[in-house]
């Protein structure tokens, strides 16, 4: 296990240890003093300074790298959210190889996306939204070295209340859990000279590939769906170091064709003929 697995591990361990002692102590009311409940949180911030100072922290950036350049992962009219065109790190982490990572929801016709309400309906179906079930395409020759698709597809969080939910209570409870559970149904590909693609939030049972095929660019390889850390059917896209997103660190990229679309920008990729190479 490598230094910044066995810190990220360590730092989610301890995690667990305070909120399994603080829930001991108040619901069986233990004997020792409170402080020591809190012993578990200290170390955990401890590994991750150790980790830092190190070099073994999994949330650290790297040194920047040329950008790398593929095809869009998507066909079709799509909106660009979370951009690194905007900012870095686009998610406001370097977490989970995140720091150029972008999310795109699909938008055939204007409007026809549903809008984020304040309060009602607190959730919608999946079907509502026109990325659910939009094919995903491999962003250039490749080979699957991760791929998974149990996890369900939940419903929207498109109100305050669902949003407030999902940032205060599941998305901790997620990150605790680890990054699958954060990612929800995922798939990575090795591109080749130290670049991977991470393709999140899929919907379940899509995958037509599984760990160890060979793919060509533009091969269909799942769907778009809800799993995961996702508030609605999008695609969430990064590159990266390594096919672990606990240790990975972020890559630039640049989609053939398109650049990276800024927040909020709608762009085009023609679609393709099913089994079309690039």
């Amino acid at each position: 296990m490598s230094a910044r697995k066995l810190a990220k591990t360590a730092h989610r361990a301890l995690l667990i240890a305070f909120f399994a002692l603080v829930t001991a102590h108040v619901a069986l009311d233990l004997g020792h003093p409170v402080w020591w409940d809190f012993l578990p949180l200290l170390l955990a911030y401890a590994v991750l300074v150790v980790a830092n100072r190190w070099g073994g922290a999994p949330d650290s950036p790297r040194a920047a790298r040329p950008s790398v350049e593929v095809e869009p992962p998507v066909a079709g009219r799509w909106i660009a959210l979370n951009s690194p065109a905007d900012h870095t790190p686009s998610h406001h982490t370097h977490a989970y190889g995140q720091t150029f990572a972008i999310d795109v929801v699909a938008e055939p016709e204007p409007g026809s996306r549903p809008p984020f309400r304040a309060l009602w309906p607190v959730a919608r179906r999946n079907a509502d939204f026109p990325a659910h079930g939009a094919p995903l395409h491999a962003v250039a020759d490749a080979t699957v070295v991760r791929a998974t698709d149990t996890a369900r597809d939940h419903l929207s969080r498109g109100s305050l209340p669902a949003l407030a939910y999902l940032m205060l209570l599941e998305a901790n409870v997620r990150d605790l859990l680890g990054a699958g559970r954060i990612l929800g149904n995922h798939v990575v590909l090795d591109l080749g000279g130290g670049a991977y693609a991470l393709y999140a939030h899929l919907r379940r049972d899509s995958l037509t590939v599984r760990e160890g095929d060979r793919v060509h660019a533009g091969q269909v390889l799942a769907q778009v769906g809800n799993s995961g850390n996702s508030t609605e059917p999008h695609l969430h896209f990064q590159l990266m170091d390594g096919p672990d997103p606990d240790t990975a660190r972020g890559i630039p990229f640049i989609w053939r064709g398109i650049g990276v679309p800024r927040n909020n920008e709608v762009f085009e990729v023609p679609s393709r003929p099913v089994g079309a190479r690039a």
